[in-house]
């Protein structure tokens, strides 16, 4: 392909192409690009033409990209991102007045001791960004890698060795154990025959290992979990009234312990801390925009270390 050819395909239908990709479907890819759906067909036929291939076809009643259309996805969204952050890279930031979309993912522990808080800081220090907030997914690596998410915060013992992300510590904390204020089997301590017998509640929301069972597996200890739920903060309400057992983030722990009616109680193993990390992809690396937030998290995290 010469330049002669490239000059008939404008960087708006580049974007077409990756709303196209990432939708498979005409009406939810002008939707995501705030477009009528006949301009979003009349640039997927302009598509079409120029790459000489139909890109998305009709399978059952859904569209399925076409084996040319997987070839092109991850090269033109490099592409993209590059543009992008090249045009970002030499522009100032101004949190105070300049609009900005933020997409992170963080669990709703995150979400609440460290996010919530300061989230509702930038409601009145950047009231023109709009901030998204995903559960953690297991395809995480792949969207940080493709800077489909501006940051992850996820523990980094967890996080797969060969993630091609730029990164930095925010905090520490512990795993303890909580029941029930007023159970009736545990006295000051919990031991280590109660630790592995009471029936356990944890996080079973994803496929994803947690760092509790990261930690068991440390220990070689198995212990089976009778109830799963799908939120760390829903763990600490299921304890009241009941046998149950939980192992908790500290912070998370001490934030409901008297709403909850719940005690805190040391594990009868030692268990490691574990570190919440920022991830992101190395072409925001030189966003002021990105930057800031990055500064900005990390200031947050700063204030919850003693």
């Amino acid at each position: 392909m010469d330049r002669e050819q490239l000059y008939r395909l404008d960087l708006n239908l580049l974007l077409a192409f990756d709303a196209l990709m990432a939708e498979c479907s005409v009406t939810r890819a002008a939707e995501r690009m705030s477009v009528g759906q006949p301009a979003m067909s009349a640039s997927l036929s302009r598509l079409r033409r120029f790459f000489d291939d139909p890109l998305l076809v009709r399978e059952d009643r859904s569209l399925v990209p076409t084996t040319r259309a997987l070839q092109l996805i991850e090269p033109l969204r490099d592409a993209l991102d590059l543009v992008e952050s090249t045009i970002r890279s030499g522009r100032r930031f101004d949190p105070g007045a300049d609009h900005r979309q933020f997409t992170l993912m963080a669990s709703d522990y995150v979400l609440l001791i460290l996010l919530g808080p300061l989230l509702a800081e930038l409601e009145v220090e950047a009231p023109n960004l709009r901030f998204t907030v995903r559960p953690i997914a297991a395809d995480f690596g792949e969207q940080v890698s493709r800077s489909q998410l501006d940051l992850l915060i996820f523990p980094d013992e967890l996080v797969p060795e060969d993630l091609q992300a730029s990164s930095e510590k925010l905090f520490t904390d512990r795993l303890v154990c909580a029941v029930d204020r007023d159970h009736p089997e545990i006295g000051e301590r919990i031991t280590e025959e109660q630790f592995r017998t009471l029936p356990y509640v944890s996080f079973a929301g994803t496929s994803l290992r947690t760092i509790s069972e990261l930690r068991f597996r440390e220990l070689g200890i198995d212990r089976p979990i009778e109830i799963g739920t799908q939120s760390f903060v829903i763990q600490p309400f299921m304890l009241r009234g009941t046998r149950l057992m939980a192992l908790l983030h500290e912070r998370l722990g001490r934030y409901f312990a008297e709403r909850a009616g719940i005690r805190l109680l040391d594990p009868p193993f030692t268990i490691g801390t574990m570190t919440e990390s920022m991830f992101w992809s190395p072409r925001a690396e030189t966003d002021p925009a990105h930057r800031w937030l990055r500064n900005r998290v990390a200031r947050a995290a700063a204030a919850l270390q003693p």
